[in-house]
């Protein structure tokens, strides 16, 4: 029989008070889904989730007689959040869809395992556990879970058809838990329903491909996701770019100990157009600040190849370490890349090393003048303050940012008496 009853998460008492409290008198409580599926995969689990046939005024009166604080999270849905020591789970009714539109499913709730597992959308993220540890299969995901393969529960096309977003979902499933080839009867399915993609909201879109993209190695995804036409469906901005710079970068940062970031890894298959990104941010619905960060890295210049590091910390004071950074790290991951057996490329990648520790490292030299010092020489208010400010930094830049207070001033001097 296979359990998770062994595991750390399965036996905190606060999940363990939780199972016990919604199993008796009647009811009903399992583990569902993403714990179960990753601790059978021998993979960390985060959040556990769990699964009940009591309705959600049931699970909050349950939760709130024996003092545990009961949070309407999704109540409308079904789900109300069981809050222990700080620590939520989220108990949902089992449910069955009475109406889908592609986008959001009307639900009913009920009493049925067999029914709340075939409305899910992989049978690797339908199996439960019951309060013994018990492995409940329903859906045949236990071969699925041995073997990583990503499958639609029943037929593809109508898993699909419920919600449009499962198309990203086998992607992104596939990326994080897939091996080999994608199942072919998914793929298929994905690839004939990918113009249903438009119908979503960009954030659920975008939300969905940044998962993908933070998982340990998305090449492959993204490879079949071209292939399958999806990938220009949603980033049209990678058809003529292609892909091939992803493979690099994962290798990159596995070796150099990298934090994997998403809008990194975008940047890697996407041209550093600054207008196209402006409009790629705009469409996903991207945070301000990751807009930003494509905007820096579009922004920034194109590295010469001979740089020098006076020259290199002249960029970083111009336009700034953040896009620079993201320069460097692509270029460094493509020349890693095309080091192997190049004695030009290996020398190349030593100096783009030193050149990103540079940058990383980098804080900007304050510039010790400013407007009011301008004026307080005699300098009238008004355009011309800006231009012998701009004029006294571009100097202090060229000579490396050695100038202090006192050379900038006397220069100052200098410059209002020539203009008398």
């Amino acid at each position: 029989m296979t359990s998770v009853a062994d595991e750390a998460w399965f036996r905190d008492p606060a999940l363990q008070r939780i199972l016990t409290l919604l199993n008796a008198d009647g009811g009903e409580a399992r583990v569902a889904g993403g714990a179960v599926r990753n601790a059978l995969m021998g993979l960390p689990v985060a959040d556990v989730d769990v699964a009940t046939t009591l309705v959600p005024e049931k699970v909050v009166e349950r939760a709130v007689t024996a003092g545990i604080k009961a949070v309407p999270t999704g109540f409308e849905h079904g789900t109300v959040t069981l809050v222990i020591g700080g620590h939520g789970f989220e108990v949902t009714t089992l449910r069955r869809d009475i109406e889908t539109d592609g986008r959001r499913a009307k639900v009913a709730f009920g009493t049925d395992w067999q029914t709340d597992a075939e409305r899910r959308d992989l049978t690797i993220n339908a199996l439960y556990a019951d309060a013994q540890g018990a492995v409940i299969d329903l859906v045949n995901g236990l071969p699925d879970i041995d073997t990583r393969t990503v499958r639609f529960i029943g037929d593809a096309a109508e898993r699909i058809a419920e919600d449009y977003l499962r198309i990203l979902r086998f992607f992104r499933f596939f990326a994080h838990y897939g091996s080999g080839r994608p199942d072919a009867d998914g793929l298929r399915a994905c690839a004939r329903a990918k113009d249903k993609l438009s119908t979503l909201s960009a954030e659920r879109i975008w939300a969905e491909t940044k998962k993908l993209l933070s998982a340990a190695d998305p090449s492959r995804a993204l490879l079949w996701m071209r292939q399958a036409g999806v990938l220009t469906e949603i980033l049209p901005e990678t058809e003529k770019w292609g892909i091939d710079g992803i493979h690099g970068l994962v290798a990159a940062e596995k070796s150099l100990g990298w934090t994997a970031d998403p809008i990194l890894r975008l940047a890697a298959i996407v041209p550093p157009d600054a207008e196209r990104l402006d409009a790629l941010a705009k469409r996903l619905r991207m945070s301000n600040a990751e807009a930003a960060k494509l905007a820096a890295w579009a922004n920034a210049p194109v590295l010469p190849d001979e740089v020098t590091d006076v020259g290199f910390d002249r960029l970083l004071y111009r336009h700034g370490a953040e896009g620079l950074v993201f320069r460097l790290r692509l270029a460094l991951a493509s020349a890693r890349t095309a080091a192997e057996g190049d004695p030009a490329a290996m020398r190349r990648s030593a100096r783009l090393s030193v050149l990103l520790k540079r940058a990383e490292n980098y804080e900007k030299p304050v510039f010790p003048v400013g407007g009011a010092d301008i004026v307080a020489a005699g300098v009238p208010a008004g355009k011309r303050v800006g231009e012998i400010l701009k004029e006294l930094e571009d100097l202090w830049v060229e000579r490396n940012f050695t100038l202090d207070r006192a050379a900038l001033t006397a220069r100052l001097e200098d410059m209002i008496r020539r203009s008398l």
